[in-house]
């Protein structure tokens, strides 16, 4: 089974209107609603490819009640802690002449709700697959993640870890099974400034060296590398289309990858599948259809390098 954690879970509200007056009333177009998180992204989008997976995180509120129940309307199973103070985030994205977002803050989490989620964590095996990705809300002690994939690793699971600078690179010496930072998130663990597939390659490979067994760079426009748990160094192409959406398009990668892997432990193929549904989900209003995924498939190419 795989299971993905969502600690700050979000309610997205997307409207669309021709400008923005600040100080008065403004008529939106159209408005989108989605529920949203990283690990959250990863579940819609292995759904969407008839995979089972189960959410597990933090709700509160009459949000969080709705984040609950969209995942249940898609078949989704969730074991969120429930806590009492505070609302899971809405975050409302303005599409105008400029983008602009105001994000909410979350719920205030406590011991015992990590506690709780801790507990379904020490219930993992050696046949599951744990996904840690997105940010760690400021209710919560920074050092959660290395709790997660301690406790995992204990029980023989396999951990996908997509998150941030120091929150990744702390968790490095577990030796998660997969890491998945982008190319600008590869620049800001090294400070340094990429400017070739050489550097990429170079630079991963030291992600390797720190303990990451298997290291995926998305790379936007220019496709993906990965470097697997034997060294080989294999990068794909992207599809084309028109970008409409960039947000969760690594998240989609991820589940792609993931889910592929675990059939059929092949890395070229998980390669395929990531970068599809990836580049699926980047030319569509939200995380993408099956039916897109299948149709981008066949443009998706891998070489070695």
């Amino acid at each position: 089974m795989i299971y993905t954690v969502t600690l700050n879970p979000s309610i997205d509200y997307l409207v669309n209107l021709e400008n923005l007056d600040v100080g008065t009333i403004n008529r939106v177009n159209n408005e989108q609603i989605f529920v949203g998180g990283k690990g959250i992204n990863v579940s819609l989008m292995l759904n969407k490819l008839d995979i089972s997976s189960t959410a597990l995180g933090i709700i509160a509120g009459f949000t969080g009640v709705f984040v609950e129940q969209q995942l249940e309307e898609k078949g989704i199973e969730s074991h969120f802690v429930s806590v009492e103070q505070g609302f899971s985030r809405i975050n409302i994205k303005i599409k105008s002449e400029q983008e602009t977002e105001i994000n909410g803050s979350g719920p205030i989490v406590l011991p015992n709700h990590i506690d709780k989620l801790l507990w379904q964590i020490k219930k993992l095996t050696s046949d599951d697959i744990l996904v840690i990705s997105g940010s760690i809300p400021s209710s919560i002690n920074c050092n959660i993640y290395k709790s997660f994939i301690e406790k995992a690793t204990e029980k023989g699971a396999k951990v996908v870890v997509d998150a941030t600078k120091t929150i990744l690179t702390d968790l490095l010496e577990y030796k998660p099974f997969l890491i998945k930072p982008n190319k600008h998130e590869l620049e800001e663990i090294f400070d340094v400034e990429i400017n070739s597939v050489k550097d990429v390659i170079c630079y991963a490979q030291k992600l390797r060296e720190q303990g990451a067994v298997n290291v995926l760079i998305s790379l936007g426009a220019e496709g993906a590398i990965l470097i697997n748990e034997n060294n080989e160094i294999l990068m794909s192409n992207v599809a084309k289309g028109e970008v409409k959406n960039s947000v969760g398009a690594g998240d989609s990668m991820v589940a792609g990858f993931i889910g592929e892997f675990a059939k059929s432990q092949n890395y070229e193929k998980a390669l395929i599948q990531g970068a599809s549904c990836g580049c699926a989900t980047a030319f569509s209003a939200d995380i993408a259809t099956k039916q897109l995924i299948d149709e981008i498939l066949p443009q998706i190419k891998v070489e070695k390098l």
